[in-house]
């Protein structure tokens, strides 16, 4: 299924009919002889490879990191959310493999781009690894083929940044080659919506490559969403992002003032989601995580300010949220002086390494930067994640850690538990039950507890 937002193009007979570089990729595609490069294998570009094994086509997985190519090869799943059981039917199939070696680009019909688009020290665009991709394609381009970039970026990064690299190969894009902009809508452990069923927006640098970006996606997803260029396609990611970025950050915002009033935000929020109109209910948290949202909004403020605007909503929600671990290190201190302790020398349990719930993504995610803080004031941290038994080093940081069983003799022997990620283990009441206070960022123990008893945990939220 095909949707076309307003002005997106409305596909006719293609000139040049035995020359223009779609025809053969279209036919291969309605064959499913077409082969798939997607180049990434990590949240993104694992799944979307499967989708389209999975419906009759020959994938072809390239990554740097040897150790994922080799336990795609060998039928295994490195992500939680993804079972191994679908990795190993599609190898087994035949339709799937992974390589380090990028010539083999050169035999795909159609070559994805799922790599990381991260943000430099000054909180700048780093798109490095889009162009260093670029290059790679370029050396092995051939005709007739498609490329797509799905790496969330700022308008203008295909046809500007992209188109000129892989046509300096002496290819021409339309005429020999194409290109269009798809931008990746993975989110992690959801159980609603999944890579095939999230609908696809595609954009092209011209008409042709729009339709052939559309027919390929439209063997893999549900429904495609055709628009008009490559930047209208940009600029949708980023305006979902930043929907996001500044909607959580006015609850944060929120938070801490009614905090100061003695009022309980959550509680607040629930009543308003029963308006059945006009309110979308978004929640606090100790910050933002993930690769999508901390980053992806300063992408476009960066790109505003070279054409001479000023993105404020997404400067002062970035402002806001990123200062969120500070306020919780700060309700940590003020929870520990009312038990006559200070944050140096007291032993605290952080509960939770990814950044949302029940996945085993630790991207951005806001407990390194409360682990790191509360280190700094001199407290003695451990952390708790059983999607994590060893801490991962990060672009960030290196915390060196192990995670203790979560259990509650271990809970008890902490002088104070930072609840960080709403994991379904940290539901269950029982773990609380010997310890001495409780700093939750994520409201789930008072439900847990279910209400007060003896020698329950004295509970701060945050």
């Amino acid at each position: 299924m095909t949707d076309r937002a307003v002005d997106a193009p409305n596909f006719g007979p293609i000139a040049d009919e035995g020359d223009h570089a779609v025809h053969g990729l279209l036919d291969k595609i309605a064959t499913r002889t077409a082969m798939v490069g997607v180049i990434g294998q990590g949240y993104v570009g694992l799944p979307l490879g499967l989708v389209f094994a999975e419906t009759g086509l020959r994938v072809l997985g390239f990554d740097v990191d040897t150790g994922k190519v080799d336990a795609i090869n060998r039928g295994e799943s490195y992500i939680r959310h993804i079972g191994p059981d679908r990795v190993m039917a599609a190898v087994s199939s035949g339709r799937y493999a992974a390589t380090g070696d990028f010539d083999k680009l050169a035999d795909c019909d159609a070559i994805l781009i799922c790599v990381p688009t991260p943000l430099g020290v000054h909180r700048e665009p780093d798109n490095s690894y889009i162009k260093a991709t670029g290059e790679e394609i370029a050396r092995r381009l051939r005709k007739g083929q498609l490329v797509v970039l799905e790496s969330t970026t700022y308008p203008g990064t295909t046809d500007e940044e992209l188109l000129p690299i892989l046509e300096a190969s002496g290819l021409v894009c339309g005429q020999d080659f194409l290109l269009a902009f798809s931008p990746e809508r993975e989110d992690p452990g959801r159980q609603d919506f999944t890579t095939r069923t999230t609908p696809k927006v595609v954009g092209g640098v011209d008409e042709a490559s729009t339709r052939a970006a559309v027919a390929l996606y439209e063997v893999a997803v549900a429904r495609v969403v055709a628009v008009s260029s490559t930047r209208v396609a940009e600029s949708t990611k980023l305006l979902e992002n930043v929907f996001r970025s500044v909607n959580i950050a006015l609850v944060n915002e929120l938070k801490v003032i009614l905090d100061r009033m003695g009022i309980d935000v959550w509680e607040v929020i629930r009543a308003a989601e029963t308006k059945p109109f006009g309110f979308m209910a978004f929640w606090p948290g100790p910050g933002l995580g993930g690769h999508c949202i901390p980053l992806d909004p300063f992408y476009l403020s960066w790109k505003a300010a070279e054409h001479g605007e000023w993105a404020r909503f997404i400067e002062l929600a970035g402002e806001i949220n990123t200062r969120m671990p500070r306020y919780v290190v700060g309700k940590v201190a003020e929870a520990l002086n009312g038990d006559g302790k200070a944050v140096k020398g007291s032993r605290i349990l952080v509960l939770g390494l990814a950044y949302k719930a029940n996945i085993d993504d630790d991207r951005e995610s806001p407990s390194y930067e409360l682990i790191g803080l509360l280190q700094a004031a001199g407290a003695l941290v451990d952390y708790c994640d059983p999607h994590f038994p060893t801490s991962r080093k990060t672009r960030k940081h290196d915390l060196g850690l192990r995670s203790v069983p979560a259990e509650p003799d271990v809970f008890a022997e902490y002088d104070a538990l930072v609840v960080a990620t709403a994991h379904d283990v940290f539901k269950d009441g029982r773990l609380y039950r010997g310890a001495k206070l409780v700093i939750d960022t994520r409201n789930v123990v008072a439900a847990a507890l279910g209400g007060a008893w003896d020698g329950a945990p004295r509970l701060v939220k945050a």
